[in-house]
């Protein structure tokens, strides 16, 4: 009996060496996760008969510590959740290991070639998509004309009150000018010539050239600005804050005026659509000084060939175009899990969910119970190395002792032949 007993010590320590030469295999594995080989002893009815590994123990829940690359695709996990793949038997693997790629058929694809999964963007909405592959638009992008142009400046109080006709050919009209480059449905460029006339202490006009014309179809020529005696802008074309607080009452300490934007619409661009779009002045103001520009910014751009894409914080992942244009076309998403430990391992460092693991919660990064992204940089093995190493030196203390069973009851037996 101590020959069994001691037999079985020594195949558990091997079933033990075994796990531990795997986790030192793997100490720089990306997203790998240690596993821990657990002893339970034998018994034939109250006689003890060894020992075994009764389970292993995998340490998912322990994050390993984060590595820099630099690479746009590449993500790691802060917290829990794992990423989600397809193979090409439709069976979905979960991994830590963000190294994604974009394939020549268009998808984002993990390391191994798989198809990762994530929310479609819609266009036009913050709503995710249904979840599925993640497809990227490789091909060209159409232009989109400018439908908004933002403008903000300080229009300085010590500039001179004009009197008379504007006139964009005589510079004595006006106090100031600034122009702005406008999209149209053709992605073609247009020069918005905006004319500073102060009329009055605190009224400003503003006149428009588009293309170094007036502009057609009736738009407002000028648009009218007034400020209050703080310097503020008060109204535009004389209306008041959209968010305008009620009469008699106070407004909040935080309250910010909102106006409404200055509707423009030119149908005098050969080819092209109607360009429409609104100028919004909010933040405008009037103190003394230099005058200042602080915002000049409007959408649409021309179109544009892909150039390649990259994933966000918030893992959406954004495709980017050689006009400069960037596009949202979806957002990865992360599979959270009740018994994580409970996921059964497969190849390439992925798991495959099981009866005791629970369904898959799938929610985008940093949203309930799936931890946040950090892009440019993988996870590294939760390997400690130290702890290997010390397990190692004990399973080979104990293989020695049960070796010395063996040798000790082999001696034993040889003596007692010897008595007979």
């Amino acid at each position: 009996m101590s020959f069994d007993i001691a037999l079985s010590g020594i195949q558990a320590i091997n079933q033990q060496l075994t796990s531990t030469s795997n986790n030192i295999a793997n100490a720089g594995t990306y997203g790998f996760k240690s596993s821990r080989a657990n002893f339970s002893s034998m018994y034939s009815g109250s006689r003890a008969t060894g020992t075994e590994i009764g389970s292993t123990t995998q340490s998912i829940n322990q994050n390993g510590g984060l590595l820099n690359t630099g690479r746009a695709l590449d993500a790691a996990i802060d917290g829990r959740g794992f990423f989600v793949s397809r193979d090409a038997q439709n069976t979905l693997t979960y991994s830590r290991v963000g190294i994604f790629s974009a394939s020549n058929s268009g998808y984002l694809v993990d390391s191994n070639g798989k198809m990762v999964q994530g929310y479609a963007a819609i266009p036009g909405s913050t709503t995710l998509g249904p979840l599925g592959d993640m497809k990227i638009p490789t091909g060209q992008i159409p232009a989109k004309a400018t439908d908004k142009l933002t403008y903000t400046a300080n229009m300085s109080a010590d500039w001179a009150t004009k009197t008379g006709t504007f006139s964009k050919t005589d510079i004595g009209t006006y106090n100031s000018s600034k122009t702005s480059s406008l999209y149209d449905s053709l992605g073609k460029t247009h020069p918005l010539t905006q004319y500073f006339v102060k009329t009055g202490p605190s009224t400003m006009q503003v006149y428009y050239t588009l293309d170094d014309a007036p502009l057609a179809d009736g738009t407002p020529n000028p648009t009218t600005l007034t400020f209050d005696n703080k310097g503020q802008l008060a109204t535009v074309n004389g209306a008041g804050p959209t968010n305008a607080v009620p009469d008699g009452t106070t407004p909040p300490s935080d309250w910010v005026p909102t106006f409404a934007n200055v509707a423009i619409t030119s149908n005098a661009i050969p080819g092209a659509a109607p360009l429409a779009f609104g100028i919004d002045y909010n933040g405008t103001t009037q103190f003394a000084g230099d005058a200042s520009t602080s915002t000049d910014q409007a959408t649409g751009y021309a179109s544009g060939n892909y150039m390649s894409v990259e994933l966000a914080n918030d893992g959406s992942l954004v495709a980017k175009y050689s006009n400069g244009a960037k596009q949202n076309v979806g957002t990865i998403a992360l599979a959270t899990f009740a018994d994580e430990g409970a996921l059964t391992p497969v190849n390439d460092t992925s798991w495959i969910a099981s009866t005791t693991s629970g369904t898959a919660l799938y929610d985008r990064p940093g949203v309930g119970m799936a931890g946040k992204l950090a892009t440019s940089s993988l996870e590294g093995s939760n390997v400690d190395i130290t702890t290997e190493l010390v397990g190692l030196m004990t399973s080979q203390r104990n293989y020695q002792a049960n070796s010395k069973v063996i040798s000790t009851e082999s001696a034993m037996l040889q003596s007692l032949m010897q008595a007979i």
